[in-house]
């Protein structure tokens, strides 16, 4: 039987003993401690989400190696403190940070990407597949997460020139560190070593390609996660994560490894935006009007700053989509949220309306005492 390389043992089966494992290298630390008592850790003690199939969620925790039936408020990363007998009914701990997004296509939901992630490491290529506006989407996400988010450039190695790819990475957010690499080399757990620490989790996000998986190989030490070359003709990688995964490294830290997102549509992610925009945010404040629209109303600040060269006009245009985007969408979300409420409540009220009959028959069929 082949050995998985993420956290944990070889075999999903049974077949094997769990590794010893402990909760403080899983993660466990005093945010999630704080939220059980003594008697629920015995008597359901904490496990992590450590891979999504579609057949469930595989858990790890001190001694256990289990699945859990699926669940659509639970996703990878996420602590459980598990019920033996019932596992489905598993209480899952709050969050200290929640990567999600709105689900590709017209269904109007909510997809749960990553919980209690520490830091993001968004990755671009120094080629062809670097996009500014991808990056600032990204970081919101980020930043709106909980999470710490870092820009990370592969692929430095084969660009003729990688100084306009790093600049242009700084001018996302001045709270966002750059780190420049090649992904192949010993470099990456050096550039890396400042967030991968004991007992902290990370996350690689990017479209298919541009080196999560090889960024992950190399903190590993190892070849387990498959790689696939750059395609030649556009410079995009091929897919290869195909499941949400985490991997413990020898440095000590736990590694999420996702497939390339084709879409990223930003929901409920007005403050990350803020944080992504802080400058343009600040420059609103000045404004003569407090309902400025940013457009050709008397005493605009920010329009004064485009005037006078101190803000790119396609910044103020990137600020603008995602703002609007994230509003319809949060709107759309709402309304879902709404709509699913109020049928949760038709079906209640059916239940309950059907329930004095059940009792009101059994009274009947029941034999009176003579």
């Amino acid at each position: 039987m082949a050995r998985d390389p993420s956290v944990g043992p070889a075999g999903h089966d049974g077949e094997t003993e769990p590794a010893p494992v402990t909760l403080a290298q899983l993660g466990w630390g005093p945010f999630f401690a704080a939220q059980v008592d003594a008697d629920e850790m015995v008597a359901t003690p904490p496990v992590r989400v450590v891979t999504v199939h579609r057949s469930g969620f595989r858990v790890l925790g001190e001694g256990i190696e289990a699945k859990v039936p699926p669940r659509a408020d639970v996703t990878v990363g996420d602590w459980l403190l598990f019920d033996r007998d019932t596992p489905a009914a598993s209480r899952a701990l709050e969050r200290s940070s929640l990567l999600k997004r709105r689900a590709p296509g017209h269904d109007r939901q909510v997809q749960l990407i990553a919980a209690n992630i520490d830091t993001v490491f968004i990755v671009t290529s120094c080629n062809e597949d670097f996009n500014i506006a991808r990056l600032e989407r990204y970081v919101a996400l980020a930043f709106e997460s909980g999470a710490e988010p870092v820009i990370v450039l592969t692929k430095t190695d084969l660009a003729t020139d990688a100084a306009p790819f790093i600049t242009a990475a700084r001018g996302v957010s001045e709270r966002v560190a750059v780190v420049p690499l090649d992904a192949r080399a010993e470099e990456p757990g050096k550039a890396l070593a400042d967030w991968c620490r004991p007992g902290r989790t990370v996350a690689f996000l990017g479209s298919s390609g541009v080196g999560k998986s090889t960024l992950t190989n190399a903190l590993a030490g190892s070849d387990d996660i498959a790689t696939q070359a750059v395609r030649e003709a556009d410079a995009r990688g091929r897919h290869t994560t195909t499941r949400r995964q985490l991997y413990m490294v020898p440095c000590g830290s736990i590694v999420l490894d996702t497939p390339g997102m084709r879409e990223l549509q930003l929901a409920d992610a007005a403050s990350g935006i803020a944080d992504v925009f802080e400058d343009i945010e600040a420059l609103t404040t000045g404004c003569r009007f407090r309902d400025c629209a940013h457009d050709t109303e008397p005493g605009c600040a920010v329009q004064g700053a485009v005037a006078e060269g101190r803000l790119d006009p396609a910044r103020l245009a990137r600020w603008r989509k995602l703002q609007e985007e994230d509003a319809q969408n949060s709107v759309s979300l709402s309304d879902r949220r709404a709509k699913d409420r109020a049928f949760g409540k038709v079906v209640r009220q059916a239940t309950k309306d059907k329930q004095p009959t059940k009792v009101k028959q059994a009274t009947k069929d029941k034999p009176r005492n003579r």
